[in-house]
């Protein structure tokens, strides 16, 4: 329900700043709009403007919305009104109706991005914790304490930076230089060849596929938080229980524990626990489920973390209000300019199609960073917002980058495209947008399939 109710909420944020835009545009260029909607099917709110005599509308189903404007091809018009009508507007204030949609979505997210440098964006320390033998990370020499200052130029203050930037990097082919502090406090530059660069994925776990991992706390063994009706509350395993040994070997982190569980699905864990001032003995047997590397063992347990344990490893980006613009801006047009040649390499078969996230795995995003705090989840917006502005900009009929070309095309002949030709293209958009739909779904259920 939370991750439900979290997708709803992102979707009527983006879908109605999506909206407004062609809502407040279409109304300073002189175009009565008749209904705002947010959502389909059979309206639950709705309220009619007398200044304006607009009808805004909140409906059933929250997966679209619109704007219905005075348009001559959709109804009668009345005479005294036809100067209100969006298809007698000039070609420049259609185009700037319909392009406003892409665009809002585009400044909500520099918006974003804005508040949340000004605000500090806290992410995780660019150190390195552990770099995996035989890995293009250490082909390249890196090494654990590893601060990445800078990838191929660009400044990376976070982890989650030094990820975007090397993805970015990476779709040119080209070797790249990662400028690194080491541990004695000496700069030096690791090098990723051409063929390094190959292999690298077109998704955040770049870092972790070229064999990077940040550094990370040691969690005591301690049970923090239990899963009702998993394997580890119908064991009658308690809050605040230190894992002492499984199967007689001893235990001294929770990673340890966690790789231990997972190695033993449907198998007898015994298990001593420290419970206050006693030792108890507890018969565990995790719960099989499948991962991309096999069956493994999962018992519904979190960790407990001790207060203040985290703050070390992570770090917190503030900038100016003027500073912050433009690096929001900055952040915005490097994320659409990715989007772009990622979805440029799809169509050539050189991207997979795993980069795809279709509703399932938007809704799952959704309930993960609503989950995880405020900032995490503005930040997930943004870049939802970003796609959906980059998205609706494809000149794809149906969408609204497929009508900007009609209009395009209108001011180079010097007149409409005609009724069939307007037809037949919205018959091919669409046929494409019902693929796309298909196999973003597909890509979701396989992922969950594993």
């Amino acid at each position: 329900m939370f991750t439900a109710g979290s997708f709803i909420l992102a979707l009527a944020i983006l879908i109605g700043v999506h909206e407004f835009g062609h809502f407040w545009v279409a109304r300073k260029v002189g175009v009565k709009v008749l209904r705002f909607s947010i959502g389909f099917g059979r309206p639950l709110l709705k309220w009619v403007s007398r200044r304006h005599d607009t009808e805004y509308v909140v409906a059933a189903i929250p997966l679209g919305g619109y704007v219905k404007m005075l348009d001559e091809r959709e109804g009668d018009v009345p005479p005294q009104d036809l100067h209100l009508a969006f298809n007698r507007q000039r070609l420049w204030k259609r185009f700037a109706v319909v392009s406003a949609g892409p665009v809002f979505n585009l400044l909500f997210a520099i918006f974003v991005y804005w508040a949340v440098l000004v605000t500090g964006d806290t992410g995780t320390r660019p150190v390195v914790g552990s770099v995996e033998p035989g890995s293009s990370a250490a082909a390249a020499h890196f090494a654990v304490g590893d601060k990445i200052l800078a990838v191929d130029g660009r400044r990376t203050p976070t982890w989650e930076s030094a990820a975007f930037a090397l993805m970015a990097e990476a779709m040119d082919g080209q070797e790249i230089p990662i400028r690194v502090r080491e541990k004695n406090g000496t700069e030096a530059v690791r090098v990723l060849d051409k063929a390094a660069v190959a292999k690298l994925p077109e998704n955040p776990a770049i870092l972790g596929k070229m064999g990077l991992e940040p550094e990370r706390p040691v969690l005591p063994p301690a049970i923090g938080k239990l899963v009702p009706g998993e394997p580890a509350a119908r064991a009658g395993l308690a809050t605040g229980d230190r894992i002492v040994s499984a199967n007689g070997a001893p235990v001294s982190s929770w990673r340890q524990f966690v790789e231990i569980v997972q190695e033993h699905p449907s198998k007898v864990l015994r298990l001593k626990v420290h419970r206050g001032v006693k030792d108890l003995e507890i018969d565990l047997i995790p719960h099989p489920v499948s991962s991309p590397h096999g069956e493994i063992g999962r018992i519904g347990a979190g960790p407990e973390v001790p207060k203040g344990l985290l703050d070390e490893y992570r770090t917190t980006v503030r900038l100016g209000p003027l500073e912050a613009v433009a690096a929001s801006v900055s952040k915005t047009a490097d994320m659409s300019f990715l989007m772009l040649r990622v979805m440029g390499r799809m169509l050539i078969g050189k991207a997979s199609v795993d980069n795809l996230s279709g509703p399932i795995s938007i809704a799952e995003t959704a309930g993960k960073t609503a989950s995880y705090g405020l900032q995490y989840f503005i930040k997930f917006l943004a870049v939802v917002s970003i796609s959906l502005g980059i998205l609706n900009l494809m000149p794809v009929p149906v969408l609204d980058g497929g009508h900007l070309l009609y209009f395009v095309i209108e001011g180079v002949k010097g007149s409409p495209l005609s009724e069939q030709a307007q037809l037949q293209g919205q018959r091919i958009g669409l046929a494409l947008l019902a693929a796309l739909m298909t196999l973003a779904f597909y890509v979701d259920i396989s992922r969950l399939l594993g």
